[in-house]
């Protein structure tokens, strides 16, 4: 690559040196930066997060999101995740 020189100006994390080293795209699933890949949200998840929503966001002195969490059919959703997609909807 005749332009890395440009790239060692910024600081790197440990997988973006190897990429760079061992060439863009060398990385395989599961590994550095994409590892941290969100699932998307099918329309069957956000009908369902629509559905729990209206239902426990009336209740007195729950937090509506823990309880969203504990009716939520798909497991592996963590609470930022929830919260995101509820403010996005």
């Amino acid at each position: 690559n005749k332009k890395a020189f440009v790239e060692l100006l910024f600081w790197k994390s440990p997988a973006a040196v190897r990429e760079m080293t061992e060439g863009y795209g060398s990385l395989g699933d599961g590994e550095g930066v994409s590892r941290s890949r969100v699932p998307p949200w099918t329309p069957q998840e956000e009908q369902e997060l629509r559905e729990l929503y209206w239902k426990y966001k009336e209740v007195e002195g729950e937090d509506v999101v823990a309880a969203i969490l504990a009716h939520l059919p798909m497991p592996g959703r963590t609470r930022k995740q929830v919260v995101k997609q509820l403010v996005r909807l």
